[in-house]
């Protein structure tokens, strides 16, 4: 390209790229506001404020993003960042998630330090570029991005405890971005290409040992495994889950995965047949390792720790399906589970609002709260993947999609995967129904609940178990979406 033909491609990729531009200087809108505010306001009043701009510009993105679902598909800064309607849902689901976690700050009246705001849109706008990154150093720095926005979230929180998750957030998150760093330079030297578009990266890979493609695909998603919460780079995620803010926690389990699971996606059609045995192995060692640890915890936040750890295994089975099938299901479960799972979290924090969430705390209180007591039973046992909830809807997609790649192409280890998947599945019922059964069944005098902004949290309470509830009615609803792409 010559120097005009370049700068009609800048101008044209930034113009696909607006709300991620939105994000930033939404982000030095709101840091110059916080000095602003400050100097003329007490911080309770400048956090509630803040809070108001940031509650504004997330419906604001989610606005800029439909605009942008019948957008051409096409390559921005390439080949950098591709946008299609993939891309865009993805992005879709991690501004309802933001939208969310700040209604949820909102109802629970959570006194956040002022940079939360700040800091909670420059994670946006790092999940939103890994969702649309083909370039192994787009996706390498949009993961930075999410991380160092992540670690000093964890670490800001104003709890004891905080301090000490985010050193081990920390810790374990620079230990996977070195492993992915050394992964992604030897994919470079094998194939001479970043560009996860090119047919150069595949013939590439394809012409070298199985040994080393698979050790060099395993490093590389180390990264990927770490914002998934996957085995062998889970260790983080009970203790910061336990740690941080039951808002922030919820945000954390899912917005990241969402990301991770496209580019995970991406990576399908152009790795060769040595990464999909590779993520079923993961998938299944996570799933039993989720739910095994999972049997034994005395935390509510410990156990959707380890039950985010095992969700995330399911979350793989459909892309190791290998199928449009399976990458439909891995889609819809990604969905189902962000609205299932950031519920779950909600209700637990109303229920004990701000607390340590000790199962003793919730000990009797199916008595004296029976509709949040309610709703939460609801999506506890959506997680289990029972009927009639979209939990159920989206296990039997993905072992449908696996059954149905297992009779086209018989690789056994796609069988074995099946077989443990729904073994693992009924395991989980031990510890999913543990929480309902305290809060019906168990007279032990606990705290009581706090009524605090009562009629919105029923309210919001009310609309998750719909919302759960309709995924398994009428699927189409999101199906017809993922279907268009």
């Amino acid at each position: 390209m010559n120097i005009s033909e370049q700068l009609i491609h800048i101008r044209q990729s930034l113009s696909g790229i607006v709300p991620e531009i939105f994000l930033a200087l939404l982000f030095c809108f709101i840091l110059l506001a916080e000095l602003l505010f400050l100097k003329r306001f007490d911080s309770k009043k400048s956090a509630s404020y803040l809070s108001s701009i940031a509650l504004a510009g997330s419906i604001a993105t989610i606005f800029l993003l439909l605009l942008q679902w019948n957008a051409e598909p096409s390559f921005r800064f390439h080949p950098l960042l591709f946008l299609d309607r993939q891309a865009v849902f993805f992005k879709l689901l991690i501004a309802f998630a933001w939208l969310f976690t700040l209604l949820h700050v909102r109802i629970l009246k959570y006194d956040f330090p002022p940079e939360f705001n700040a800091l909670l849109i420059a994670a946006v706008a790092g999940m939103n570029l890994l969702s649309m990154s083909t370039h192994f150093l787009s996706i390498y720095l949009s993961l930075e991005l999410i991380s160092i926005s992540s670690y000093i979230l964890v670490a800001l929180s104003p709890y004891r405890k905080a301090a000490e998750g985010g050193i081990k957030y920390l810790l374990f998150g620079a230990a996977s971005s070195a492993v992915m760093l050394y992964g992604i330079s030897l994919i470079y030297g094998i194939t001479g290409t970043m560009d996860i578009t090119s047919e150069m990266m595949t013939v590439g890979l394809s012409n070298n040992p199985d040994f080393v493609v698979t050790v060099t695909i395993v490093l590389t998603l180390a990264g990927l495994l770490f914002k998934l919460s996957l085995v062998p780079f889970h260790v983080w995620t009970p203790d910061v889950y336990e740690a941080a803010p039951t808002p922030l926690v919820s945000f954390l389990s899912v917005a990241p995965k969402a990301a991770v699971i496209l580019v995970l996606m991406r990576l399908a059609g152009i790795l060769p047949a040595q990464y999909f045995p590779v993520l079923g192995g993961i998938a299944l060692i996570s799933i039993t390792v989720g739910n095994v640890a999972a049997l034994w915890q005395h935390n509510v936040r410990r156990l959707l720790a380890y039950s985010s750890i095992s969700q995330a295994g399911y979350l793989l089975v459909g892309i190791a399906a290998y199928s449009r099938f399976g990458f439909e299901s891995a889609v819809f479960y990604t969905a189902a589970y962000l609205i299932i799972n950031m519920a779950a979290f909600f209700l637990v924090d109303l229920l004990q609002p701000k607390s340590d969430t000790a199962f003793t705390d919730y000990e009797g209180l199916g008595k004296k709260s029976v509709w949040i007591s309610a709703a939460l039973t609801i999506i506890m046992v959506a997680l289990a993947g029972l009927p009639p909830t979209g939990g159920f809807t989206s296990k039997l997609l993905v072992f449908s999609s696996l059954w149905e790649s297992y009779r086209q192409q018989e690789f056994p280890w796609m069988l074995w995967l099946l077989i443990g998947g729904i073994l693992n599945a009924a395991v989980a019922l031990a510890y999913y129904m543990k929480l309902p059964y305290l809060l019906f069944f168990k007279n032990t005098q606990s705290k009581t609940y706090s009524g605090q902004n009562e009629f919105a949290g029923k309210i919001a309470a009310g609309l998750l178990v719909a919302a759960v509830l309709l995924l398994f009615f009428t699927p189409e609803l999101l199906t017809d979406w993922i279907s268009s792409f």
